[in-house]
């Protein structure tokens, strides 16, 4: 939250002691533009995968995702985007509609990894769909190059 949304907010009425609002809350991630599906439901899940785990298969959701890492590494995977790797206290986030997530699991082979995302659900769909292999070859052409081992 920035420092003029604060004040907005609270308003000039406020105390100055206790006023420690002001610097509790740090940015973690600002994406945009976003687009929530109208009449959205939101749900927010915490994840635990195990060390080395490959996490949820391809898949997308009807509406964007907000994730945060409490611990460990997520290998993290969107369509057309490159693999990459966020550590505890990173953030990711995703579009949602029509795009694949390839890659949500653990990056670590020696430890637990957790995180928290907020998924926006479209009414009538699934919070979640797997994407099959049929698909996953007419698309791949989305798909990042893979890094090379």
């Amino acid at each position: 939250m920035s420092e003029n949304h604060a004040a907005h907010t609270h308003g000039a009425g406020d105390h100055e002691e206790g006023a420690s609002w002001m610097t509790a809350a740090r940015m973690l991630q600002d994406a945009s533009p976003i687009t929530v599906p109208e009449g959205a439901s939101a749900m927010t899940i915490e994840v635990e995968w195990e060390p080395g785990d490959p996490g949820t298969p391809p898949h997308r959701h009807s509406g964007p995702a907000f994730g945060y890492v409490i611990e460990g590494a997520v290998r993290f995977e969107l369509e057309g985007e490159p693999e990459r790797i966020v550590e505890a206290g990173g953030t990711f986030w995703e579009p949602g509609g029509d795009v694949i997530h390839y890659q949500d699991g653990n990056a670590l082979t020696d430890a637990r990894t957790r995180f928290v995302v907020t998924m926006m659900c479209a009414p009538g769909k699934p919070m979640l769909e797997l994407v099959d292999e049929e698909e996953l070859a007419r698309r791949a052409h989305l798909r990042a190059p893979r890094p090379t081992a």
